[in-house]
This record gives C-alpha cells, sequence and structure tokens, in this order.
C-alpha cells in the first residue's frame, strides 16, 4: 500500500524478515496491533476467516507491500484476516517506529497518506460489512436490485449470468446460493422456472432484505 521505509533500511532496522508456510494466518480481525507488517515476498489472501477457514475472499495480494499500514495510521484495529496462501516473507515493524517514522515525513506527504489510509479503511469496513450480512439477506437485496416491474405490483429477475457467477458476486459457494433460492421458492418469496425468478411478495423480500424477517 506504501512504500517507506525502504527495504534496505528494513532490513538494517529490523533484520531479516519472518518466513510463514502456506496457511498461516499473518493477521486476525480485531486482533490489536503491535506490529505494521510489510510483506516483502509471496501471495497472501485477504478475507473474512470462520473455523480456522477463509470463508469469504475479498482479495489476494503479492509483495512487496504493506499489509496493514492504513489501519495503523489510522490507528484502527484491523478489519480483515491475513493469510499466506504461498511461503512468504514478512517484516514486522513496531507500530511505534512505524508512526515515528510517518512523523519524519514532511506535512503534505503525510496528510496524502492519511487521507489515501482512511479511504482504504473505509472500503475495507464497507466490504466486510457486507460480507457479515446474513447470506438470505444478501440474496435478497441482490435479487431486488436486479429486478423489474411485472404484473400486479409484483417483480421479475431475469438472470443474465451463471450461477456460479452470481454466487461470487454475493461472497457464497453455488451450493449455498442454490440452497436459499429453494427456501425462498418454497416460503413463497419466489417463483418462475428456468432463468426467470418471480417475485410475487416484493415487501416481504425487503423486509427480508433488512434481515428483520
Amino acid at each position: 500500500m506504501f512504500t517507506l521505509p525502504s527495504m534496505s533500511q528494513l532490513t538494517a532496522m529490523f533484520g531479516q524478515p519472518a518466513v510463514f508456510a502456506p496457511g498461516s494466518w499473518l493477521r486476525r480481525r480485531h486482533a490489536p496491533m503491535e506490529h505494521v507488517l510489510y510483506l516483502e515476498s509471496g501471495c497472501v489472501l485477504l478475507g473474512v476467516a470462520q473455523q480456522e477457514q477463509m470463508r469469504h475472499q475479498l482479495g489476494r495480494v503479492e509483495g512487496p507491500l504493506w499489509l496493514d499500514a492504513a489501519f495503523a495510521m489510522q490507528q484502527h484495529l484491523p478489519c480483515m484476516d491475513m493469510q499466506a496462501q504461498s511461503h512468504v516473507r514478512v517484516h514486522s515493524i513496531p507500530v511505534a517506529a512505524f508512526r515515528q517514522a510517518l512523523a519524519e515525513l514532511q506535512s503534505p506527504v503525510q496528510m496524502l497518506l492519511q487521507d489515501l489510509a482512511r479511504a482504504y479503511c473505509t472500503q475495507a469496513e464497507l466490504a466486510v460489512s457486507r460480507l457479515a450480512q446474513d447470506a438470505e439477506a444478501r440474496c435478497a437485496q441482490w435479487l431486488l436490485h436486479h429486478a423489474v416491474p411485472h404484473e400486479k405490483g409484483s417483480l421479475r429477475v431475469t438472470l443474465h449470468a451463471r450461477k456460479q457467477s452470481i454466487a461470487a458476486q454475493l461472497g457464497m459457494a453455488p451450493e449455498t446460493l442454490s440452497r436459499i433460492l429453494r427456501q425462498l421458492r418454497e416460503r413463497g418469496l419466489i417463483g418462475g422456472r428456468g432463468n426467470v425468478i418471480d417475485l410475487p411478495e416484493p415487501g416481504a423480500l425487503r423486509t427480508l432484505a433488512l434481515g428483520s424477517f
């Protein structure tokens, strides 16, 4: 994310990076930050973990880059889990030392970096909050967003993409999407056949989308 201090400075100040095997957790969401992590090399998954597995993936990054500098700059707890996808080399810089390095920058540069960090944290937290929604609520929101008026106050959705693609948009497995659609159909909230989904009760579906059905 940011490029300070340089790699040579990091090595001189903090020694050689630690090496982590694939599957290692580098950062757990909402855990206190004592160090800022700089990924020298390797691939890292960003997302939300459940039961020691990366259940919802938000992104994949490759070094060299800062993994969590934005959260340290904004003094926010990280909202994402970070897991090594390959063997990675990571520098751990004490937060106090990192902030001291920032304080030595010129004021306009500090302001720019803080603005970028604020925007990054906001977008990351928004993405995670959407994942935290109930799967049925997310599905209901998607259906309502893509619906067009039909007859007698009902709505209709025509699926122009495969369910696998739609499931990926919703951050769930295709099997989960199929199960939710089946449950909605059994409750009378959706109908139709093939790639056409009727929404006979839009009001009830909106209530479900708000998570209070």
